[in-house]
């Protein structure tokens, strides 16, 4: 197919958009840095969660004691407690 008519003009917009999509450099466009800080609530949470995973999920020395008592059949539970605990985790209430 051939084109007739004003090419120079059609290159000269061609031209136009290449020049126009590129960026001065030397525009003395400053960078700014990114800033975090993290507020004081948010250390406090972060301190007790540190401290939460430190901790052992199990106390030892309370399960020791009870397995003493046990081995000495000196444990008791309240039917009363048992039948309250029961019911609070049925209706939802913590135990």
């Amino acid at each position: 197919m051939k084109i007739w008519g004003n090419i120079p003009q059609i290159q000269e917009i061609y031209n136009k958009n290449k020049t126009a999509s590129k960026i001065d450099k030397s525009s003395g466009v400053s960078s700014k840095k990114d800033v975090l800080s993290i507020s004081d609530e948010g250390k406090d949470f972060q301190a007790a969660l540190k401290a939460a995973r430190e901790a052992p999920d199990i106390r030892a020395d309370k399960v020791d004691q009870i397995k003493q008592k046990m081995q000495e059949d000196k444990y008791e539970v309240s039917s009363a407690d048992v039948a309250d605990k029961i019911v609070d985790s049925i209706l939802g209430n913590k135990i």
